[in-house]
């Protein structure tokens, strides 16, 4: 029997708990995250949410659970088959993380080199044509991030994370520190990827108009330190449109950015 990727989700968490020696980040995390869905994780500082984007690609081991990419548990693989599973990745990294003593041009080649037995005519016509695709000018080649602005060098590490036209895309808050002008371009270079390359996307952001403009399906963390014992950590899993609707005030305050019940516990602290 011809077993069918499709069956099964492409990232599959059951379970999951991360604890940093005594402080537990994340607990008893189920989530499932079809193929070609766009999901957008929202909650405050500290709930945990890059913890579970690098739990999903293996970059954070579980404390218990699973995480599983494409039926695979990444936590049961050798070094060499993890490092040819985040091939089929693209990480969006919140600061770009580029190399500074790196070229533009060397910087989204990177990967290429690394892990493709390309030719240099065909890296660099890949190089250029993602280039293009994140709405940079063909002169920023041979620039060095620290040459670049905040907006540009987000969208040159986009374009790195789609060097190896990847499976799955993952974004770390990709809009901090930009103006809205720019956030907003860099909302749109995010659904034109998805339409472009019919990836898979997991966002992480404290931003409510990206997660408004691009997701499918959003879910809400809470810090485990504000929890009840048995308390799920997960407040809200919905389409954005359901996020105003929630019969949970820590979301409705979170998405309305009301201060709500945080600031009569910063008063009573003081008091």
């Amino acid at each position: 029997m011809v077993h069918d990727p499709s069956e099964h989700p492409l990232v599959e968490i059951c379970g999951l708990a991360v604890q940093f020696g005594r402080q537990s980040v994340l607990r008893d995390i189920d989530l499932a995250i079809p193929r070609g869905q766009t999901l957008v994780v929202i909650g405050e500082s500290g709930c945990g949410k890059t913890v579970l984007l690098k739990s999903i690609i293996g970059l954070v081991r579980p404390t218990a659970g699973e995480s599983r990419f494409d039926g695979q548990d990444l936590g049961k693989l050798t070094d060499k088959e993890r490092s040819h599973q985040r091939t089929r990745f693209g990480f969006v990294f919140q600061q770009a993380a580029l190399f500074d003593s790196l070229t533009v041009a060397q910087n989204i080649a990177f990967p290429l080199k690394e892990h493709t037995k390309k030719s240099a005519a065909e890296v660099r016509e890949i190089v250029l044509g993602l280039i293009a695709e994140v709405g940079l000018p063909e002169s920023v080649v041979a620039k060095r991030p620290a040459e670049l602005s905040g907006g540009m060098r987000k969208r040159v590490g986009l374009a790195r994370a789609l060097a190896l036209n990847p499976e799955l895309m993952l974004y770390d808050e990709p809009t901090t520190g930009l103006d809205p002008i720019m956030s907003d371009v860099i909302n749109e270079l995010m659904l034109r990827t998805r339409q472009a390359h019919a990836v898979t996307s997991v966002i992480v952001t404290h931003d409510m108009v990206t997660a408004r403009k691009v997701a499918d399906r959003v879910v809400m963390l809470a810090p485990v330190s504000r929890l009840a014992p048995g308390e799920p950590q997960i407040l809200f899993d919905g389409p954005p449109s359901d996020l105003e609707r929630s019969r949970d005030r820590r979301v409705t305050q979170f998405v309305r950015g009301e201060a709500g019940e945080r600031l009569m516990e910063l008063q009573a602290l003081r008091g």
